[in-house]
């Protein structure tokens, strides 16, 4: 763990303008990381960030108890939200959620945001299961990566407020802001936090032509950082950037030369690197 360029990353995406952090999720690599590094990587994000803007820990398992010790941690340290994601390889049925979940939210003292990303985990959290978790009083937003917008579409309207919904996907902002989508949970960010931050202003400011004009011209750079499987695109960017070495813990791999060049070449068309 490298926490000299971690912190200075962590600095840079709060003086663009993020409104909050995530440590410790898909993008930063905690499937690799060890109990103590995951543990460290949170208590240390808190502390540089310093209450300048929320700080939302990771803290998802495919075994319930490890989640458990690891949402008690965060709040501990002072994160204060907890993204906890479906479990994955193990699954669950429909009803395994929500008491997996509930389980979750009932010991942590701070809020709970679900992670739906069935691509990656295998599980989806079906709009009905979403609508039941909405009543908990401690679960009160989800990040849905499920890419299906009609899915997105019906938890809005089955929620109705009692739960908030973030875009999962870089490519789909709009789309959710849209359907009353409070922001986005982004990869994108990590290399263009002031623009990502941008598409949604634009949009709560009323001008959603300028922020569907945004989001547009933003869609090959999106589309490049998902090209492989992320975050190996956007390691490769940001190390690109100065911000962290190109190194991924296996079964991660460094980008493909073929793809990387493309990736840098739209990068360069955006100013982000010489």
């Amino acid at each position: 763990m490298d926490y000299e360029l971690f912190g200075k990353f962590i600095d840079w995406q709060i003086e663009s303008g993020v409104d909050a952090l995530v440590a410790c999720g898909t993008t930063g690599e905690a499937s690799t990381l060890s109990e103590q590094e995951h543990m460290d990587a949170i208590k240390y994000a808190v502390e540089r960030t310093a209450g300048r803007v929320p700080v939302i820990a990771g803290t998802g398992s495919n075994d319930t108890e490890f989640a458990l010790e690891l949402t008690r941690f965060a709040c501990e340290a002072g994160a204060d939200a907890v993204l906890v994601v479906t479990p994955y390889y193990n699954k669950a049925t429909q009803n395994g959620l929500i008491k997996m979940f509930s389980t979750i939210a009932d010991e942590s003292t701070k809020p709970v945001i679900l992670y739906n990303v069935p691509s990656r985990t295998g599980v989806n959290i079906a709009p009905k299961t979403c609508a039941a978790l909405a009543e908990h009083d401690n679960i009160v937003a989800v990040k849905e990566a499920s890419g299906n917008i009609s899915q997105i579409a019906e938890i809005a309207h089955l929620v109705r407020g009692k739960m908030d919904l973030y875009s999962g996907n870089d490519d789909q902002v709009l789309p959710v802001l849209s359907l009353g989508g409070k922001g986005v949970i982004s990869v994108l960010s990590n290399i263009m936090p002031k623009e990502t931050c941008e598409i949604c202003r634009r949009f709560f400011a009323g001008n959603v032509k300028g922020s569907a004009e945004l989001q547009l011209d933003l869609l090959p750079l999106i589309d490049a950082l998902f090209c492989e499987v992320n975050p190996i695109p956007v390691k490769a960017a940001t190390a690109k950037m100065g911000f962290c070495k190109n190194y991924l813990r296996l079964p991660l791999t460094t980008m493909e030369e073929a793809n990387a060049e493309k990736l840098y070449s739209i990068m360069r068309g955006h100013g982000l690197i010489k």
